[in-house]
């Protein structure tokens, strides 16, 4: 499905995932082509916008010696400290400025990879009557997974915008298709080696495991 043939319904919301200048090239922690993913999401705000659909934005919110960063014994190189440029969203992002904000990582004791990771993100949705999000931003396979699949635990129906994310890495990218769609989110305009919608008997690959056919043996070749 292209984003042309993408429309808006009654609650629905677009979530944009730290598209922040860190994850950027040039950033602390950038993702390669991370910035080629910007036109893609400001076509789908502005079909957010044309259609009056509540945009809501995360961003990762560090304090100086966050827990998460490598000299702290974390994953990640510094990024995202409070209040620097390389926390700001990118400006090449055309975010309304009635976009709500949902703030992350601020925790010291902790990090917060979901948007909905003790933020209140789920009570402020159901507030404000939303039944399904359309979700793109970064990265794939960490940020946006853990916010989908929160988004799915909270009731929440999901439509990843494939097109509008980039992964740390191709096979952290593959594995978080395949939890994703095992969660049951649902994709917008992407080419994926995923095979949602076959009949449960048509042999087809799983995403992350490109060798092997997803098949119940009707087909008789397992």
């Amino acid at each position: 499905m292209t984003t042309d043939r993408f429309s808006f319904q009654k609650g629905d919301a677009l979530l944009i995932v730290d598209v922040q200048n860190d994850f950027l090239p040039g950033g602390a922690l950038a993702i390669e082509k991370g910035d080629a993913i910007i036109p893609e999401l400001n076509r789908v705000l502005k079909k957010a916008a044309e259609a009056r659909i509540p945009v809501y934005a995360s961003r990762d919110w560090h304090p100086g010696g966050h827990i998460s960063f490598q000299d702290q014994g974390g994953d990640w190189p510094p990024h995202c400290l409070q209040d620097t440029e390389g926390a700001a969203f990118s400006s090449a992002l055309d975010l309304p400025e009635d976009a709500v904000v949902v703030t992350k990582g601020v925790r010291f004791d902790k990090d917060q990879n979901s948007a909905f990771d003790q933020t209140g993100f789920a009570e402020r949705l159901k507030k404000d009557n939303i039944l399904r999000l359309v979700v793109g931003g970064l990265a794939q396979d960490v940020c946006v997974l853990a916010t989908v699949l929160d988004a799915r635990s909270h009731g929440f129906d999901v439509l990843l915008l494939e097109e509008g994310t980039k992964p740390v890495s191709a096979e952290g990218g593959r594995k978080a298709l395949t939890d994703m769609i095992k969660a049951g989110a649902k994709f917008v305009d992407a080419e994926l080696d995923v095979c949602t919608y076959a009949p449960e008997w048509a042999e087809h690959q799983r995403p992350g495991e490109p060798e092997d056919a997803c098949d119940d043996g009707r087909s008789g070749k397992i």
